[in-house]
């Protein structure tokens, strides 16, 4: 009898708790946002996704739904893609929108409290450092010399591969050289990861796990509990933070002891924040000093790396656009065809910031690419008190509030119908390049968070394009799958191997 009265209950309650998931999902027929079951939220359907999660939370925007709220156990999350938002966010109330503790504390293994990864006085600190020697021509011709020679080296090595006829991972190779760069402008230590052999190199293994992970953290309420246990994907976080950590110590040794020996010439990034305030209680610790590597390298490294890799894949995919930037390049330089004997050295010669600063039709087509597979795919700020965005979204304290460029730069109602086709003409307006609202095109973000190194950035991509583009041409290997890998940034998850040949 007992069981009986037992087994009813259970019965009864199924049946209740059926209903009750029955109803809640019945409620949300009609919503525009990501659906949400009881006590979960929308945890199960951002786990499913996660794998395309650009593409799913686009897949939600319309032009009458230009704001898109996703409830996870922890909190909110607001996407926006409406201009006006985001100029909301990083302009007109700035102070209520900084990046918060909460992401503070998700991202603090792998970025600290970096430029990237603080607010308040710790963030205005490493921007008032990084915008000052961004701003000095000493470090532009130190960088501009950097990427000329490592653009050489990697036209080097894909020369190789064109006499070789082997397919090559071209994201790799970017990898590597931009890697390379930031080591060499960012901290004057040569890494050599893009000499001939290709070396192995644990930190930037260990960069791109970390990073993977860290993002896992933003849509994975359970990740402290991961943590404290020391289980899954959080115990392999803490070994390569680990190889982070070294890699960022022993830098920092090394250019002390530089330091002290009266070198003090040095005009790369480190060796700049190493001497501010030198002997004064605000000068950087060693912590802070590891937390801005590591922030120069997810700048300096992936976005650049990242932005090429699309680049000639939309080339691969449209390949009138690499005939249009050769044409270019002769003619901005005054070159022949590449069969004239022009020898890599020499044509590199001939590249400055000015005179690839006249290439607009390239400028054009970095951009277009960038507007379509932006390097950083969203970007998000904690609400420090309750609000109300342009567009009528309300918005309560504690709140987490991403622009997402990812779908901006798909949007019809900001590019027009034709906004899915990759055309560097939009940007053109009789052969000069024409820019966009950075609240309208907003990878480089906007406001006072602009980005520091977007000069800088262009500089490096449109030497080595133009450079590639001048003498090979590029295929994708056939069955070649290319798609994206969630990250903070996003690059390839495949990586991008290509088919490489002399023009």
């Amino acid at each position: 009898m007992a069981g009986a009265l037992v087994l009813q209950g259970i019965i009864l309650l199924a049946a209740a708790v059926t209903a009750w998931i029955f109803v809640h999902r019945l409620r949300q027929r009609n919503g525009k946002d990501p659906k949400t079951w009881p006590l979960l939220g929308s945890q199960l359907e951002t786990a499913l996704n996660f794998h395309r999660l650009h593409d799913w939370i686009f897949s939600f925007f319309r032009d009458d739904h230009r704001t898109v709220k996703l409830c996870i156990p922890s909190e909110n999350l607001f996407f926006t893609v409406d201009p006006m938002n985001v100029e909301h966010i990083l302009k007109a109330n700035f102070r209520n929108y900084p990046k918060g503790e909460t992401s503070n504390y998700i991202a603090r293994d792998f970025l600290g409290d970096g430029i990237f990864n603080s607010d308040g006085d710790v963030w205005k600190r490493h921007r008032k450092v990084a915008s000052f020697e961004f701003s000095n021509r000493k470090l532009r011709d130190f960088s501009a010399d950097a990427f000329r020679e490592d653009a050489l080296r990697l036209v080097r090595i894909l020369h190789s591969a064109a006499l070789s006829d082997n397919p090559i991972d071209l994201q790799d190779l970017f990898m590597r050289m931009t890697l390379d760069s930031i080591c060499q402008v960012g901290f004057g230590v040569s890494l050599g990861s893009l000499s001939p052999e290709l070396p192995d190199i644990p930190f930037a293994k260990a960069f791109d796990t970390v990073n993977e992970i860290i993002t896992i953290r933003f849509f994975n309420a359970f990740w402290p509990i991961e943590r404290a246990l020391n289980i899954g994907k959080e115990k392999i976080l803490k070994k390569e933070v680990g190889v982070l950590n070294s890699f960022t110590a022993n830098i920092i040794h090394q250019r002390r002891l530089e330091l002290q020996g009266n070198n003090r010439s040095k005009v790369d990034l480190l060796s700049r924040f190493m001497s501010y305030n030198e002997n004064e209680p605000d000068t950087f610790t060693d912590k802070e000093l590891q937390d801005a590597i590591l922030n120069f390298v997810i700048a300096g490294r992936d976005t650049s790396a990242i932005t090429l890799s699309w680049f000639i894949f939309c080339i691969c995919v449209n390949p009138h656009v690499a005939d249009m930037v050769f044409e270019e390049t002769k003619d901005v330089f005054g070159l022949q065809d590449s069969m004239q004997g022009y020898t890599f050295e020499e044509v590199a010669k001939r590249m400055s910031y000015e005179t690839l600063s006249t290439m607009h039709y390239l400028h054009a087509a970095l951009t277009e690419t960038l507007r379509l597979y932006p390097a950083v795919p969203r970007d998000g700020k904690v609400a420090a008190g309750e609000d109300t965005l342009p567009d009528g979204t309300r918005v309560k304290q504690g709140d987490r509030v991403s622009y997402v460029p990812y779908s901006m730069g798909r949007m019809e109602f900001l590019w027009g119908k034709d906004a899915l086709t990759y055309n560097p003409d939009r940007w053109l307006k009789d052969g000069v390049f024409q820019p966009e609202s950075p609240f309208k095109f907003s990878a480089f973000q906007a406001g006072l968070r602009i980005c520091l190194g977007r000069d800088s950035a262009y500089l490096q991509m449109k030497m080595t394009a133009a450079l590639l583009l001048y003498f090979f041409r590029f295929c994708i290997v056939p069955q070649h799958v290319v798609r994206y890998r969630v990250m903070l940034v996003m690059p390839m998850a495949n990586g991008l191997f290509v088919n490489v040949s002399r023009r």
